[in-house]
């Protein structure tokens, strides 16, 4: 029981259609589905963010979806309002097999910071709890997909080589939003960090 799949985020609101959409992310659910038999543990993140999040533009006053701002933790993309507790766009993809997930882990629903990976608090130092829950268990290995390639998956395996896992990213089954060449700098990131790119 040492190999785990870690999908990132596969909710509405970041497929064809949603509030965050990246360009074919419904594309990847039937070949995620196909990998789970393949592991000993299916974990599932899901981006849970209550509605005056602060990463959310329309929280503050003139600013642009997808500009830049300065939180204590430091700069934070501001992303269009998305994955709100409660609503249709923060449900996962109808065809997701989420019946195979032993745990689903819920991030961002503290409303002051955004929470990219699946380990950290986008402080670098607010854990989820996902180490310790997978260390008890005895998983060494994690395989990642998901969305998004250069975001929440990216922060996810850098977070797990870090913290000592044996970090691999299945690249077929992942899709980026590419926000200004951010795809190719998460995976020069990520190759840094001692991330398998496959």
């Amino acid at each position: 029981m040492t190999q785990a799949l870690i999908v990132i985020d596969m909710q509405r609101d970041f497929c064809p259609g949603g509030r965050l959409a990246v360009a074919g992310g419904d594309q990847i659910v039937a070949p995620i589905n196909a990998m789970m038999a393949d592991f000993d543990a299916v974990i599932l993140t899901q981006d849970w963010h209550p509605a005056d999040h602060a990463s959310f533009a329309d929280n503050h006053p003139g600013a642009a979806a997808f500009s830049m701002t300065q939180m204590p933790y430091g700069p934070q993309a501001l992303w269009p309002a998305h994955c709100v507790i409660g609503t249709p766009g923060a449900e996962f993809h109808p065809d997701l097999q989420v019946d195979r997930a032993d745990l689903v882990l819920r991030k961002g629903f503290r409303a002051g910071i955004d929470s990219y990976s699946a380990f950290f608090e986008n402080d670098r130092t607010t854990a989820t709890g996902l180490a310790g829950y997978l260390r008890d268990r005895g998983i060494t290995d994690l395989t990642l997909v998901g969305l998004a390639h250069d975001f929440c998956v990216a922060w996810s395996a850098m977070d797990a080589a870090r913290l000592g896992f044996a970090a691999r990213v299945a690249e077929d089954a992942c899709r980026a939003i590419d926000l200004d060449g951010s795809l190719a700098a998460a995976r020069a990131a990520m190759r840094q960090a001692g991330v398998t790119l496959a």
